[in-house]
């Protein structure tokens, strides 16, 4: 039997997650049979366009997931939820966002891949707000009252119509992870500081074989290169991700050049069947693993480590430096990474690492001026928020390491030290 007829038939009682994608067109009452439980609720993939007035009788859910569905404008109904603190709608058809459709305790708002020309100055009022997500939209503003959400920590903007990033945003005193590209701002915040890899490598050369791993912006395969070099071969899927297009991640990863702790690019892939974009990448060795895993529902903005992990003190010492390290290379060639996240880390135990996934990156001018300056130390702080996991997991640590953490995420944005001063401070 199915969960949609399960729950026809009264045996779903005491559930606190309904998902539910079976074509609905209509909201099922039998929902409310749930009122007293139910805290996620995913009607991902259905038919709908409309949600009930009366969706607050749910009053007790959190989360509310309702992707892949012709919404076109978001339901204000959802704003009368007083314990929601997650809403996601994304790639749906919304043009409009009510102020009333809101709810007081947002935390987390997905609204990427839709048709949003405005937001409401409503906005502002969501002081829990964490999460913003808006990439692929028809945004040419954002309200002034963004400067408000203090507790804003990870935004995406990109892949919309912006000119210029938003006012107050680069003041935001907790915001740690940013992506902008794909908007038609000046050319220092579009295109390439440096010609990176200039190389391109030919399909017919590449033989495949098993797939190492799938994310939102592409598939990994194993290969082998003119038959005798083993390599990694990402292809793009074209589709707008949570962080914004996979054609500005291509380009932001080729622009990153060579360093020690980046994944290698050999070149760009060429000659595909059907025109898919894609790179052609070292192959990394199968004793890196990822430091962490990405942030839950509960979590929200924060990574998640297994119960027992545990740093040396000298692996963690050199994790650091090497992160640092790559943060200091990345932003001279003025790249925002935008998703400088333990998730994104692959590490041995003896403290080696690698980095990777530009998905969120975005360029920005290399003048030093205080826009510069101000994007590089956005990105600290989410280095300082890593150095506080690693440090929180290592015993014996010496005071100056929490101090330098501490002047790393302090919240007046210009007063943090930029990524050369934290990796001399390290050394």
């Amino acid at each position: 039997m199915d969960t949609l007829a399960l729950l026809k038939a009264g045996q779903l009682a005491g559930a606190t997650r309904l998902d539910l994608a079976c074509g609905l067109t209509e909201f099922p009452s039998e929902i409310f049979s749930l009122a007293d439980t139910l805290e996620v609720l995913n009607l991902s993939g259905n038919a709908l366009t409309t949600l009930p007035d009366d969706l607050h009788r749910l009053h007790k859910l959190k989360v509310l997931f309702c992707s892949d569905n012709p919404f076109t404008e978001l339901p204000a109904c959802i704003g009368q939820c007083q314990a929601l603190t997650m809403v996601g709608f994304k790639a749906n058809r919304i043009e409009h966002v009510p102020a009333a459709a809101l709810p007081p305790h947002l935390r987390w708002l997905i609204l990427t891949d839709n048709r949003i020309e405005q937001l409401p100055d409503a906005l502002g009022d969501c002081r829990a707000m964490q999460k913003l997500m808006l990439s692929g939209n028809r945004l040419r503003a954002l309200p002034d009252s963004l400067a408000r959400l203090e507790n804003l920590e990870l935004l995406r903007l990109s892949a919309n119509r912006l000119e210029r990033l938003p006012e107050g945003l680069l003041q935001l005193p907790r915001l740690a992870w940013l992506a902008y590209a794909g908007n038609p701002m000046s050319e220092a915040f579009s295109t390439p500081h440096t010609d990176g890899v200039r190389g391109e490598i030919a399909w017919d050369r590449l033989q495949l074989s098993q797939r190492l791993g799938e994310g939102a912006s592409g598939v990994i395969q194993q290969a082998l290169l003119d038959a005798d070099q083993p390599v990694a071969v990402k292809l793009y899927k074209g589709a707008m991700t949570s962080d914004g297009s996979p054609l500005n991640e291509m380009s932001a990863c080729i622009a990153a050049g060579e360093h020690a702790q980046l994944i290698k690019v050999l070149g760009r892939l060429s000659g595909h069947p059907v025109g898919t974009a894609g790179l052609v990448m070292a192959l990394i060795d199968p004793s890196f693993s990822n430091l962490a895993g990405p942030p839950s529902l509960a979590s929200c903005t924060r990574d998640v480590y297994p119960a027992d992990t545990r740093f040396s003190t000298e692996s963690a010492l050199r994790l650091v430096r090497g992160l640092a390290s790559v943060g200091a290379h990345l932003h001279e060639r003025g790249i925002n990474h935008g998703d400088f996240y333990a998730h994104n880390v692959l590490w041995r135990e003896s403290g080696e690492c690698l980095f990777g996934d530009f998905g969120g990156a975005s360029f920005y001018p290399g003048d030093e001026g205080e826009v510069s300056r101000a994007l590089q130390r956005i990105e600290v702080r989410a280095f300082g928020l890593l150095l506080e996991e690693v440090l929180q997991r290592c015993d014996g640590v010496d005071e100056a390491l929490w101090a330098l953490q501490r002047e790393c995420v302090q919240p007046e944005v210009l007063a943090r030290p930029s990524f050369v001063q934290i990796s001399q401070r390290l050394m």
